[in-house]
């Protein structure tokens, strides 16, 4: 089935490159940008058991630093690469890598190829709807049930006169944008979306493949799966949302029992004033119901957000966490409960 797949989205892939007309000869034009993700918080952690003990600290981090480079050769054809930096206090080390790197052929609204690492179909768009990226990552992305960019053949595009359905497909190796290598097997996601009006926005993805994980030395036992929904209300000023996942054998590729995982997120944010939003979010995920049942975690976050100018925000956000999962001790299994609160600064530059 993905063999059959993959045939299919190449053949689509060169049909479209050899049908495209050669754009006419303009100038050509270079751009560079980014966008930087930062913190100043105090957090607190404690568990039922002890485990995590009661751990406070308080710190900068700057969790991303993306600089954008781009190439337009011509109205349809542009490269593009993102590299990433990011700083975290808790082990002290930095990091700088690859996150997007892509040829892009836009062909018409209908059809744009990109070859390389670009965003995927589902995490982007709904960091897109929930608008605060820079806060906190959304559901799917949070609970590591998905990568927001890989590498391979990436097609999307709009369709109708007005431009109301939005898809996107990749077929792409599945180990992540920091893991470009290839196994035996390629994975496939795809998100269909519907404009019902010009601010309801209702949305369906699909995930299928062994995430880079079917090689030989380890074959692959299971495929993984996630299935997700999305709908969303978005106006210049207010933003209502709800987004559910459910997943088989995620993290089970290579292992003989199999899993499941579900889980929910609500959010909504509403314009106080020209420069004021006020912002809230609660996740619920359940991600072992066969291994763990009593595995769960929870995600809340309420804030508000000032914009200093264009291209710089800051929010004052309290947030928290809670985890609870089966533990055992002296030959008896217990549930374990842990909670972290953090409460701060939080900013994006963006230029």
């Amino acid at each position: 089935m993905q063999c059959t797949v993959f045939r299919v989205a190449m053949t689509t892939a060169m049909a479209l490159l050899l049908a495209s007309p050669l754009a006419q000869a303009e100038p050509e034009a270079s751009s560079i940008g980014g966008r930087m993700f930062f913190d100043l918080t105090s957090q607190h952690e404690s568990s039922n058991d002890g485990s995590h003990g009661k751990a406070s600290d308080l710190g900068l981090d700057v969790k991303r630093f993306y600089v954008d480079i781009g190439h337009q050769f011509d109205p349809t054809w542009k490269v593009q690469l993102t590299t990433d930096f990011n700083w975290s206090s808790s082990d002290g080390e930095t990091r700088l890598f690859v996150k997007k790197a892509y040829l892009e052929g836009k062909f018409s609204k209908v059809a744009v190829l990109r070859i390389g690492s670009a965003d995927m179909p589902w995490i982007s768009f709904v960091d897109k709807a929930q608008g605060f990226r820079y806060i906190e990552k959304s559901l799917v992305d949070q609970a590591r049930f998905g990568n927001s960019a890989d590498w391979g053949l990436h097609l999307s595009g709009k369709l109708g006169e007005s431009g109301s359905i939005e898809y996107a497909a990749a077929m792409v190796n599945g180990a992540g944008y920091k893991d470009p290598g290839r196994s035996n097997s390629v994975d496939f996601e795809g998100r269909l979306a519907y404009s019902a009006t010009d601010h309801l926005v209702l949305a369906v993805g699909a995930y299928s493949g062994r995430r880079g994980k079917d090689l030989d030395a380890s074959p692959a036992i299971h495929t993984a799966r996630r299935v997700n929904a999305m709908a969303a209300w978005i106006s210049d000023r207010s933003r209502f949302g709800f987004e559910y996942f459910k997943s088989d054998n995620w993290n089970e590729i290579n292992k003989p029992a199999g899993d499941r995982a579900k889980g929910w997120s609500i959010w909504a944010s509403q314009s106080v004033g020209k420069q004021f939003t006020l912002t809230t979010r609660y996740d619920r995920s359940e991600p072992s119901h066969q291994r763990d049942p009593r595995r769960a975690a929870s995600y809340a976050h309420l804030g508000v957000e000032y914009r200093l100018r264009k291209g710089l925000d800051l929010a004052l956000v309290w947030k928290q966490g809670t985890t609870r999962s089966t533990a055992r001790s002296n030959g008896t299994d217990y549930t374990r409960e842990g909670r972290g609160n953090e409460i701060g600064l939080w900013g994006q530059v963006a230029f």
